[in-house]
């Protein structure tokens, strides 16, 4: 099987020329990723060899997953990389400590994975610019999960680089790993190649019905024919003259191999028995510790001979197994307490200084029942490696030193770590079974209610709808007694729930009974902290209005502009001190605290908390018109949720979308986020649907459907914030449809929201909504107030309605001259920002005052996609191909490439040229 000449390789001409296609490309200056699935023993590892020695000109890179391995985070990028860590100090300064942090080289904070996953892009990226190089991942299935998670985002990040990563994948269905990546599913040869194989490797005669069987039973994969009928005598090959062998479907062909295997294992020599095992324990395949731990125990080279002989186990530079399988059968075969001798060899072995968490970890799997000592020492591991590794990493240590711990009490304490652990690490199920145990442990009401609060948070995480609100309210109620702090923590973790939820957490909603609950709860003793004067702030503005709220929620608000809140707290709270900014309409404070929260979220690589900031500064663009930064936002929010998997809707996307006015691109945009947000329980991002589409409709002239939209929208079971902003739209589409009743009873709601001294945007927004539901002179009144206090905001869109709407009236009331004033305004402001239907509806009203205006033609900068329109603005405003790709997450090199394509879509040829090549937007508001 090992040349391409071989029956083996005759029915692999498909494989071959897929494998070829790859080559071509990387040493054409392009990147190539596939992931080759299959069983076991279908030819994954020979087609990766294949590779291997066609790679000629490139620089070449193996490793193999290791089954004992997975639980050891980032223990193959290691391998991976270690080769290629010359280039490093070409790296910039962030991505060079994320790798020597991982690679356990330095003593920091750990890095984020797909910070780290950054890292390892520009490293191959680095390593490539010399020659090609080709990266072979066989056993992918067996890599630890950092590993695959970081491997995957480089593979589907790699677009320009000479860069070439191949994964083998035992069984094809497993489509859960690299997910994305371009696959070939590796199939049991024909019939007759399968025959051709079976005639090559037996030397004697074959009989054709026992070859048949042979091809059917093992469904023609390859090691399955090669290795049954090398168990085989001559007189079964010869016509069967023997016991027939057990039959197997080709669906259990792994069992049936490893039985095979197992069984040559068991007639070697105890010392070559014992050798394996001792092998197959260690995970690191460092031939410098086996032989260590192997002179502990007596054995020597004449057991490292006699496994050789086999053709099971070649001891190098490096430990290697003839195949995965071999290595689970050699650990199989010693008894539980060979085992356990096994890995007590090992841990003497290790370096308890260099390497003291692979120590602590085959102490325990050597442990007999629970062992405090070990507990401890894997719980004091678990903080450690955090910082090297990560939550993943950290998950994993707490896990085993829950099944170590004996007292209840404590166990259930270490289940909670553990529990934590995997819900910021997004491993939901397992977090939730942890749950279950420690509930089964908990030894007091404190431990019970932490259960319950936690339950609500994975709730929240990973579907962030129904049932999570209640749960949250449920853990919060009960900690009221245990722990006052930790109680309003949770209530606030509730009042956002609620919010997220709307009406779909049930009937009516939770938002006013969560807020009631907090109000009620016990105060903490002390100042109260920034989460505490949130909660106050925000629950009264729900039961006693904004004017109640207002003193507690700018004493919040300026906490949070001050230095008086932590990096963690600013994290954890940030986007509710933004939403607090909205109840006292204060757009300079949300201004503010939006680029501080984005800034602080990119400086510390906090993914998660980085996409909810991206959302929110999105929408501050949008708010001020500079719908250019709004879409860049956009653009990087959603990279950051591709490499997180976070699902929550894009509130910024939708209103963006609203306000450009293009119908085609908007309502599928609008339609896939309410399937979406019913299914996960999110009414609070159906509300924003809603707005968006009535934002849409009324810039179109589309009244009736924007009053259709704003309606449901504006219902009291949503919280205030949205409402607030919402009720102007439903006035102006309601009067608009001539249902003038409606817009009274929606101007009768506006004034206790906008009821904050001071703010020229909630004052505006109010006097321009009063004005369509009046007459003669009090209406022009109250649109002169709109226009004079909303131009003095950074509130391009909502001034320039507010020009619109006046010159419209001024229109209707035969005041043509005035009204061209008004609307000249109007237009100039809405082409500029890029709201185009109702800078159109200006241009039709100019047209009815007896003005000529020509239409704006669509220019060529809104041929870019997203991405290409981010990278763009990033180049005109100097940043370096490096600094843009740390912040797209993609590599220097494919930076250059998106340039190229951007430079022939705008007909120009250098970065230079760009300033004149795109508009000039946001000129207010710094949002970039």
């Amino acid at each position: 099987m090992a040349a391409p000449s071989t029956p083996a390789f005759r029915g692999r001409a498909r494989e071959r020329q897929a494998l070829d296609r790859l080559l071509a490309r990387v040493r054409g200056d392009e990147s190539a990723v596939l992931v080759i699935r299959g069983e076991a023993g279908i030819g994954k590892t020979a087609l990766m060899r294949y590779c291997a020695r066609q790679a000629s000109g490139c620089r070449l890179v193996q490793i193999d997953g290791v089954e004992s391995e997975m639980k050891l985070p980032l223990a193959a990028l290691h391998q991976l990389c270690t080769p290629m860590l010359s280039g490093l100090p070409a790296l910039p300064e962030p991505q060079q400590r994320a790798l020597q942090v991982a690679f356990g080289l330095a003593a920091e904070p750990a890095p984020d994975l797909f910070i780290l996953g950054l890292a390892v892009l520009s490293l191959l990226a680095e390593n490539a610019a010399a020659r090609p190089l080709v990266c072979l991942v066989d056993d992918a299935q067996w890599l630890d999960e950092a590993s695959s998670q970081v491997l995957g985002f480089v593979g589907r990040r790699l677009l320009a680089e000479p860069v070439g990563l191949l994964f083998a994948v035992r069984e094809a269905a497993d489509e859960r790993l690299f997910p994305g990546l371009p696959a070939l599913t590796v199939e049991g040869f024909t019939d007759e190649d399968a025959r051709a194989l079976l005639t090559a490797a037996v030397p004697g005669h074959l009989d054709k019905r026992v070859s048949d069987r042979i091809v059917a039973e093992t469904g023609g994969n390859p090691l399955g024919l090669l290795e049954l009928a090398r168990g085989m005598s001559e007189a079964e090959l010869a016509g069967g003259f023997a016991g027939p062998p057990q039959a197997s479907l080709p669906g259990r062909l792994q069992g049936q191999l490893q039985e095979h295997y197992l069984r040559r294992v068991r007639v070697l020599p105890g010392p070559a028995q014992q050798l394996m095992l001792l092998a197959a324990a260690d995970p690191t395949g460092d031939a410098t510790l086996l032989w260590r731990a192997a002179r502990t125990l007596g054995l020597g080279p004449d057991a490292a001979a006699a496994a050789d002989a086999g053709q099971l186990l070649n001891i190098g530079s490096q430990v290697r197994f003839r195949h995965p399988l071999v290595r689970s059968a050699a650990y199989v075969a010693g008894s539980p307490e060979d085992r356990r001798a096994a890995h007590l060899t090992l841990a003497a072995a290790t370096d308890a200084q260099t390497d003291p968490e692979r120590r602590v970890w085959h102490l325990a799997a050597a442990a007999t029942g629970p062992d405090e000592d070990i507990a401890t020492a894997l719980e004091q591991a678990a903080a450690k490696i955090q910082a090297r590794a990560g939550l993943a990493a950290s998950a994993a240590f707490f896990q085993r030193s829950v099944t170590l711990t004996a007292e209840p009490r404590r166990r259930a304490d270490r289940a909670l770590a553990a529990a934590l652990a995997n819900l910021h690490a997004g491993a939901f199920d397992t977090a939730l079974g942890l749950l279950a145990q420690a509930d089964a442990d908990s030894a007091d009401d404190l431990q019970r209610a932490r259960v319950e609060q936690l339950r609500g948070q994975i709730e929240w995480a990973s579907v962030s709808g129904r049932a999570a609100p209640v749960l949250l309210l449920q853990a919060a109620r009960r900690l009221e007694s245990l722990d006052a702090g930790l109680a309003r923590e949770t209530y606030l973790y509730a009042w956002v729930a609620s919010t997220l939820a709307g009406p779909l957490a049930r009937p009516g909603g939770l938002l006013l009974e969560v807020s009631r609950a907090a109000q009620a709860a016990p105060q903490p003793a002390g100042d109260p902290r920034p989460c505490d004067l949130l909660l106050n702030g925000l629950t009264t503005m729900v039961t006693r209005g904004h004017a109640a709220a207002e003193p507690t929620v700018r004493r919040a608000v300026n906490a949070f502009l001050g230095d008086q809140v932590s990096g963690q707290e600013w994290l954890q709270w940030g986007i509710l001190a933004q939403m607090a900014t909205m109840a006292v309409w204060d757009i300079d404070s949300w201004i503010a605290l939006s680029t501080r929260h984005i800034a602080l979220a990119r400086a510390t690589g906090a993914l998660a908390p980085l996409s909810t900031a991206l959302n929110g500064r999105g929408q501050v663009a949008t708010h001020c018109g500079d719908f250019e930064a709004a879409a860049s936002l956009a653009a990087e929010r959603a990279i950051v949720d591709e490499v997180t998997g976070i699902r929550l809707a894009a509130n910024c996307d939708l209103l963006l979308a609203g306000y450009r006015g293009r119908p085609a691109e908007a309502i599928p945009l609008f339609a896939a986020t309410t399937e979406d947000s019913l299914a996960r329980g999110e009414g609070f991002a159906v509300q924003r649907v809603d707005w968006a589409a009535a934002v849409l409709h009324n810039g179109l002239g589309h009244y009736a459907e924007a009053l259709a939209a704003a309606v449901p929208a504006t219902e009291e079971t949503y919280q205030p914030l949205s409402t607030q902003l919402i009720l102007p739209e439903l006035i102006e589409a309601a009067v608009r449809s001539g249902r003038a009743e409606i817009a009274r009873e929606a101007l009768d709601r506006l004034p206790a929201m906008t009821a904050i001294e001071g703010s020229d945007w909630a004052k505006g927004l109010e006097a321009r909504s009063r004005a369509l539901v009046s007459e003669g002179q009090e209406a022009e009144q109250c649109y002169a107030e709109a226009v004079e206090r909303l131009s003095r905001t950074p509130l391009r869109p909502e001034l320039a309605r507010a020009h619109l709407l006046y010159g419209e009236w001024l229109r209707r009331e035969n005041r043509r001259l005035d009204a061209r004033h008004q609307l000249h305004a109007a237009y100039h402001l809405l082409t500029v920002i890029g709201a185009d239907a109702f800078a159109e509806r200006a241009r039709r009203e100019l047209l009815a005052t007896g003005e000529k205006v020509r239409k704006r033609e669509v220019d060529t900068y809104s041929q870019l996609t997203p991405q290409e329109e981010h990278i763009v603005r990033l180049a005109r405003d100097g940043r370096t191909n490096h600094q843009i790709g740390a912040e797209l997450f993609i590599s220097p090199r494919t930076v250059e490439w998106h340039l190229r394509q951007v430079f022939a879509k705008l007909g120009i040829t250098s970065r230079t040229e760009l300033h004149n090549a795109l508009p000039r937007l946001g000129q207010h508001t710094p949002f970039h």
